[in-house]
C-alpha cells in the first residue's frame, strides 16, 4: 500500500470531487481515478461509488479516510524523526570493546541522558571483529573497534570509519629481565626471542604485530598463552610465563616492566564504524560526532586505551 494513495484518498475526502483532488496535488483526474481504483483492488473493496456527476466514498472508503489520516501523521512523524537535523531520539545499539566504552562512551551516555531524555543507548561489549560482525548483520548501529598500524584491519567499502584516537603500546617484560633501557624495537624483540609470547584470546591483530616484528627480528615467536584481561596479562608475566604487548601509560604491576618500542612504534588506532546509509540518522551522526570530539579533547590526558576488559 502507497502513502500516495492514501494521500488521494484523504483529499477526496476533505475535497469531495476527482477534479478538486487532481488540482490540489499537481496530476490529472485519470490518475487519481486510476490511482484510487488501484488501492481498491489492494484493499479488496470499493472506496468509491457514483454521486450523480461527481463520486463520494462508500462506507469503506470513509473507514480507510480515518485509518489513512493517522498512518499518514505516522509517516511524517516517522520522516521529521529521522531528518539529518531532527532532535536525536530512539534506541542507538554500540557495540565496542571495554575501554572505548568504560572511558569515552560511559560518560557521554550521562550526558545525553540529561541533554537528550528520549536517546537510549544499548551497550554491548565486544572485541572488533565480534562488533563488526554485528554490524554487518545489523544487530548493531556503531562499532567501537580498533586495529595497529602494524596489522591494518581490511577496508569494508560497505562500513565508514571514523578516527578516534591512537596510542602507543610497549613490551611488558619481567621487572628482573636483563634488558637496557632504550633499544629499538627490533633489538628488544631480539633480546626476548626465547622467551613465550602472550597474545589477546578474542583478537588476532596484536599477534599480528608480534608475528611481523619477530620476523624482522629473525626469529618465529613461541606464542603460548592467551588472555582477554590485561591485569591477567600481566599477572601471566609477572608469574614468569612469558611477555606481551602492553598499552603505555598503564599502570604496571611492581614485577612488571614496560619497554619502549621506538622504531618500528606499535600503535592502536581506534575508530567508530558504521554502514552507508545510515550515517545522517541523528542519534548515530550525534554519538559519532561526540565521541570524535571527546577523544580528540582529551587524547592527551586520559590513560592509554586497553582493548582488553580488566580481570574479574
Amino acid at each position: 500500500m502507497e502513502t500516495r494513495r492514501l494521500r488521494l484518498l484523504v483529499e477526496l475526502s476533505r475535497l469531495g470531487s476527482m477534479r478538486a483532488v487532481a488540482d490540489a496535488v499537481g496530476t490529472t483526474t485519470s490518475t487519481v481515478s486510476q490511482q484510487l481504483s488501484v488501492l481498491a483492488k489492494e484493499m479488496g473493496a470499493a472506496l468509491i461509488e457514483p454521486d450523480g456527476r461527481r463520486v463520494r466514498l462508500t462506507p469503506a472508503g470513509r473507514r480507510l479516510a480515518e485509518h489513512a489520516v493517522t498512518i499518514l501523521a505516522a509517516v511524517e512523524t516517522a520522516r521529521l524523526d529521522l531528518a539529518p537535523g531532527a532532535d536525536p531520539n530512539g534506541t542507538l545499539r554500540v557495540a565496542g570493546f571495554a575501554t572505548a566504552i568504560r572511558a569515552h562512551l560511559l560518560p557521554l551516555v550521562t550526558e545525553l541522558a540529561a541533554g537528550h531524555p528520549r536517546l537510549h543507548v544499548l551497550v554491548r561489549e565486544h572485541e572488533p571483529a565480534e562488533a563488526l560482525q554485528l554490524l554487518a548483520a545489523d544487530e548493531t548501529d556503531l562499532a567501537l573497534t580498533y586495529d595497529y598500524n602494524l596489522a591494518p584491519a581490511d577496508p569494508d567499502p560497505a562500513v565508514h570509519a571514523t578516527a578516534l584516537w591512537t596510542a602507543r603500546w610497549g613490551l611488558g617484560i619481567p621487572a628482573r629481565a636483563d634488558a637496557p633501557e632504550t633499544a629499538d624495537t627490533l633489538d628488544v624483540f631480539a633480546r626476548f626471542s626465547e622467551h613465550d609470547w602472550i597474545v589477546n584470546s578474542r583478537n588476532t591483530a596484536d599477534e599480528t604485530v608480534i608475528r611481523t616484528l619477530a620476523s624482522m627480528a629473525g626469529f618465529t615467536p613461541r606464542i603460548t598463552h592467551q588472555a582477554d584481561s590485561l591485569d591477567l596479562v600481566q599477572g601471566m608475566i609477572t608469574a614468569g610465563l612469558g611477555v606481551g604487548l602492553l598499552p603505555i601509560g598503564t599502570p604496571t604491576f611492581p614485577e612488571v616492566r614496560l619497554m619502549p618500542l621506538t622504531g618500528p612504534e606499535v600503535v592502536l588506532r581506534a575508530h567508530a564504524v558504521a554502514r552507508h546509509g545510515r550515517l545522517t540518522w541523528p542519534p548515530l551522526a550525534l554519538v559519532t560526532e561526540l565521541l570524535a570530539r571527546r577523544t580528540a579533547t582529551t587524547a592527551g590526558s586520559t590513560p592509554a586505551p586497553v582493548p582488553r576488559k580488566p580481570a574479574g
